[in-house]
């Protein structure tokens, strides 16, 4: 190509003089251009117009142009003054084709590519394939795959372009055979090996990739062997070399690192220096390294963080410090010193938002705490960032605090933020053997047209109920804060099929709420609301809620007809002495008259005693008052991993209602980092409910439930705790037999008087000196029957941790977890079943993996449970469980 050039220079130089030695240019044409502009060309041309030039000027101005890259030839002529450029143009990449990269994305490759001037519209130039291929082939060596190999083919294309052919053969991952530590002889090479990601081939390797040699992750494990040297007192530690070498087949990595260890330093003495700013005692106690320890780099860079932070917060935004070490070899100490540049106090020029496509800027800007024209505080840029991560719109939230161009002391804020959906669109439809069909349909928006008010609306529809619910929340009611909601609701129950003991219900009620903030983390609230609900036994209602059999009036009966009218069987009673010598009488032929057995009337203290819904009837219509605290430190409102939260509620009906009682629960959580992927979480439940006044026990409509999501997983949902009495009857005895024909037998007409006898004592089928009753069903089964109770128990510890070949974690939450608690009543019936007082030796638990994916669907739930506390004939196992909804 060189020769080619210098030869046409040669040439063009000859015709030239040819024509004449010299000669003023009066204009300059240009031919063959396509697509370099002409100002290309004439900002590279050392020649004008007006210009006299020679044989040396035409030789100097083809090198420039040949020089900018774009033409594969150069002709200058003259046509009597004017001087003729005559270029072509080298051909334009039309297209770049990449065929077997399957491990590099092709976006990737493409800006490799483009970082050495290959992209589709660029001028192709044949000198750069080499280095293309070079490029590329590096991609796949940070990789790991030694083995790659880059063929790059042009195909000529009409219009001067070309297509340009990238064929790549990826071949293996070379994996990691051996890491081999040279120098170390206070730590193990376990102990150091442990510090790294990579690692030699093991049996979940297929998995997690850390077999896998990376440049990057080499470097990060050679920082991380550093760092824990000099975390712990050699400061003079330093990696001398590290040498990575291969296997001939480019399948298999040896790596050898040589290190020097060095000796411990002890930490001299601690001085501030520079401008401190403000009082150097308030400083001091900030510091984490003193006198006398052993020099930790962890400690003093952590120390000079606190440092930054705390002049950050009164204002010194672009604060610096940094603790410089100073080694004494003799004694093999450090003098350690924190320099401190504080800069000019800064002040916020303006807060802006970007990336918030739905949320108004109002929404954001009342969350927060910096406030514009104030000093710049770090501590409050943060505080507004955590804020805005609380409401739960956004997926992310950064800030940038950047100097205003011009000025010294004034700051703008930008905060970043990243929209997820904030309202969810449920829809479920599936089907169960205790609630046959099941559909349910929701729309709640928690930032609704991006005002940050709450809006929902709610339809359910099963076999066992059918709901309607409105809700409406303004968390800025006032600028201040104090929040006004109200809701409406509709329930219509029927529970015979469901998993708790049979009844329905229907069920209509309003609010309205109230909530005020105390501080940046904690937060009041009030709710008062009017409430109707009537309920209807079913003939298989429980003991606890409608006794049975039926007493009215003195008569007992065991149903009643479509006019609810009692079906009456018996006023009065013989004792069970008289009803077995009845018996054994007329097994002999001997009849009795009347007045033989003493049958007195029944009265109610020789029944059962009286279910909820005897005592207080079936409709009630109650005024609900109810508190709330709630304090937060939580990183995220969806999803969180950090921080901690607690909630404390109490709601009590007014007296002026039908019912008289009271409930107390109190959640809580906690997150604790354990390392950079895993976080252990805490938490539990406590509930308790009473009645007082005219009231003698918490309604069975307001007892907890346990078991399920949320709850105990592993078992059905709310099928823990306390079951119900099943429903008894009874059976009339005739007291009267008068055998007219005499002939021993009991015939038609004879028998007369029917009457009940009392159970004795010492049977277990029924309740002794009381009427003798028997259970309709011996036990309704593990599906049917819950009650629940008016104490609840809940408990548990799960480890979150990160799945892996997942990028974006920010909406997974993956947890091994441990759930614990039941439900326990302190006022249990007589004959309830599985009904207990507040007993550790009841709580349940359980084990398993969970799943929760807030996707394009909404939020999803999975769990895979295995129960380990001692089982019951009781306990309703479910292993594996999951929830669905769709979001927008």
């Amino acid at each position: 190509m060189r020769f080619f050039c210098c030869l046409m220079v040669l040439l063009t130089s000859f015709a030239v003089q040819a024509q004449s030695p010299n000669f003023r240019i009066s204009d300059i044409r240009v031919e063959g251009l396509q697509r370099v502009s002409a100002g290309t060309v004439f900002s590279a041309l050392p020649v004008r117009v007006g210009d006299s030039i020679n044989q040396s000027d035409i030789q100097n101005a083809t090198r420039e142009l040949f020089k900018i890259g774009f033409f594969t030839d150069v002709a200058i002529e003259r046509d009597g003054d004017v001087l003729v450029l005559v270029l072509k143009e080298r051909p334009a990449i039309n297209k770049i084709e990449l065929d077997g990269n399957k491990a590099i994305k092709s976006e990737n490759l493409l800006d490799s590519l483009k970082k050495n001037n290959l992209s589709e519209g660029q001028i192709f130039q044949r000198a750069t394939l080499d280095m293309i291929a070079q490029a590329l082939q590096r991609e796949y060596i940070a990789q790991g795959r030694y083995g790659a190999t880059v063929n790059i083919e042009i195909e000529d294309l009409p219009r001067n372009q070309v297509k340009v052919k990238v064929k790549i053969n990826e071949g293996a991952v070379a994996r990691i055979k051996q890491i081999n530590i040279v120098g170390n002889t206070v730590f193990s090479d376990q102990e150091l090996l442990d510090l790294f990601e990579l690692h030699t081939s093991g049996l979940f390797s297929w998995m997690s990739g850390n077999d896998k040699y990376s440049k990057e992750k080499m470097k990060g494990d050679l920082e991380k062997v550093e760092s824990y040297y000099m975390d712990r007192g050699y400061l003079s530690f330093k990696v001398d070399s590290s040498q990575i070498s291969l296997s001939p087949d480019k399948s298999q990595i040896f790596i050898t690192i040589n290190i020097t260890e060095g000796d411990i330093y002890k930490v001299s003495s601690v001085e501030l220096a520079g401008d401190p700013v403000i009082d150097p005692q308030l400083l001091r106690m900030l510091l984490l390294v003193r006198e006398g320890q052993i020099f930790s780099q962890i400690l003093m860079t952590t120390s000079s963080e606190y440092l930054t932070q705390r002049l950050g917060n009164e204002g010194y935004t672009f604060a610096k410090v940094e603790g410089m070490p100073e080694k004494n070899e003799a004694d093999k100490t450090v003098k350690l010193t924190f320099f401190i540049e504080p800069g000019k106090r800064a002040y916020v020029n303006r807060i802006n938002f970007k990336g918030n496509t739905k949320t108004i800027d109002e929404v954001l800007r009342r969350e927060m705490r910096q406030m514009e024209g104030g000093s710049a505080s770090t501590a409050q840029i943060d505080n507004s960032k955590v804020h805005l991560e609380r409401l739960g719109f956004f997926k992310e939230v950064k800030v940038d605090t950047k100097e205003v161009p011009g000025s010294s002391d004034k700051v703008d804020v930008t905060y970043t933020v990243e929209e997820q959906p904030s309202g969810s669109m449920s829809l479920q439809i599936g089907y169960a053997q205790y609630s046959g069909l099941l559909f349910q349909a929701g729309i709640q928006q928690t930032n609704w047209f991006g005002t940050g008010k709450q809006v929902g609306f709610n339809f359910s529809h099963s076999r066992y109920q059918t709901g309607y619910s409105l809700n409406y929340n303004d968390p800025y009611f006032t600028p201040d804060g104090i929040s006004r909601g109200f809701s409406l609701y509709y329930t219509k129950s029927d529970f015979g099929q469901y998993n708790v003991t049979p009844y329905s219900t229907n069920t209509y009620g309003g609010k309205v709420t109230f909530g005020y903030p105390i501080s940046e983390i904690e937060r009041i609230g009030f709710d008062i609301g009017l409430r109707n609900i009537e309920v209807t036994p079913t003939p298989y209602s429980s003991q606890e809620i409608q006794r049975s059999p039926y007493f009215e009036d003195g008569w007992i009966g065991n149903n009643k007809d479509r006019d609810d009218q009692l079906v009456k069987l018996a006023n009065r009673y013989i004792t069970y002495e008289d009803y077995i010598d009845s018996l054994d009488r007329r097994a002999n032929g001997l009849d009795y008259f009347s007045g033989t057995y003493n049958a007195k009337p029944i009265t109610d203290d020789l029944l059962r005693e009286q279910g909820f819904l005897d005592k207080y009837g079936d409709t009630f219509n109650d005024a609900l008052v109810s508190v709330y605290w709630t304090k937060s430190t939580l990183n995220r409102g969806i999803l969180p991993d950090r921080g901690a939260s607690q909630r404390l509620s109490a709601e009590m009906t007014l007296p002026v209602g039908d019912l008289e009682y009271f409930k107390v629960d109190y959640e809580t959580q906690f997150f604790k980092p354990l390392t950079r992927n895993f976080t252990l979480r805490l938490h539990g439940r406590l509930g308790y409910g009473e009645s007082y006044g005219e009231t003698d026990r918490l309604p069975f409509f307001e007892n907890f439930y346990a078991g399920g999501f949320g709850s105990v997983r592993g078992f059905e949902r709310n099928s823990l705790g306390p079951r119900s009495s099943p429903q008894e009857t009874v059976s009339a005895v005739n007291s009267v037999w008068d055998d007219f024909n005499g002939d021993g037998k009991v015939g038609d007409g004879e028998l007369s008087g029917p009457v009940l006898f009392i159970c004795p004592a010492g049977r277990d089928d029924c309740v002794p000196n009381k009427i003798f009753t028997q259970r309709v069903v011996e036990d309704y089964g593990r599906r049917r029957g819950a009650f629940g109770g008016n104490v609840i128990i809940e408990g548990g510890a799960e480890i979150l941790f990160p799945l892996p070949f997942i990028k974006d974690q920010r909406s997974l939450q993956t947890t091994l977890f441990l759930d614990a608690g039941n439900v326990f009543d302190t006022n249990c019936g007589a004959q309830q079943r599985n009904c207990y007082a507040v007993d550790a030796d009841q709580i349940k638990a359980s084990v398993g993996l969970g799943l929760t994916w807030i996707s394009s669907f909404g939020p999803m739930q999975f769990s895979l449970s295995k129960p380990i506390s001692k089982d019951s004939k009781y306990d309703d196992h479910k292993i594996f469980d999951f929830t669905l909804g769709q979001t927008f």
